[in-house]
């Protein structure tokens, strides 16, 4: 039982670093409430599962290529710059009564969140390294049904993660001034924009390289 919540935690702190998704459920959950920053973060753990099986089925080397790298790193680009874009735009007109937008529905939050996470070629090369070197540590030493469980200790407390950042930013949008809210809004949407302009340079390079 110590071992499983050894990846628990495990989980937890891969989760903890500032990055695109949590900068976008804080955008998120500033702006329209706990289940469109929760929908985000369950979108990037979707990719993350996604990325999990594939190293454990032992295909994601196909992933990591030239060419499937510069369309994620260009599409990924893309996305997160228009987050971002979109972020500071809207930190106008965050607070509403309602904390609702029109044209803002829980399935684009999730997409938000699964586009993010599953155009990122660092989220690939990430879990390669992390659960790659892991399935590898601990295949010599437990059964598959073990791995199986120790890796939904690693989901767990990403989806731990999920919950507290939603968690966080809703009690920020109850607690803070509007204001301050404005403020960690485009911060958020800078962020998004960083990482953004960051992937679009590893794509010129890649390119010209």
């Amino acid at each position: 039982m110590s071992i499983f919540v050894s990846y628990v935690v495990l989980g937890l702190s891969l989760s903890a670093p500032m990055g695109p998704i949590n900068a976008a459920q804080l955008d998120k959950g500033i702006r329209f409430g706990f289940f469109h920053a929760w929908l985000v973060g369950v979108g990037g753990m979707v990719a993350d599962g996604i990325f999990m099986l594939l190293i454990y089925f032992g295909i994601a080397q196909f992933i990591d290529t030239p060419v499937i790298k510069l369309f994620l790193w260009t599409f990924g680009f893309f996305i997160l710059t228009y987050a971002g874009i979109e972020s500071i735009q809207k930190s106008g007109s965050l607070i509403s009564s309602s904390g609702q937008s029109s044209n803002e529905t829980k399935g684009k939050a999730f997409r938000t969140g699964f586009l993010m996470s599953i155009s990122n070629p660092l989220s690939i090369l990430f879990w390669l390294g992390i659960y790659g070197s892991i399935l590898a540590h601990t295949s010599s030493s437990y059964q598959t049904g073990q791995l199986f469980l120790y890796s939904l200790g690693i989901f767990l407390g990403i989806t731990l993660w999920d919950v507290t950042m939603a968690g966080v930013a809703t009690g920020a949008r109850k607690l803070m001034s509007p204001g301050i809210l404005r403020f960690i809004s485009i911060v958020s949407g800078l962020v998004l924009m960083g990482f953004g302009i960051y992937f679009g340079v590893q794509a010129c390079r890649l390119l010209l390289g």
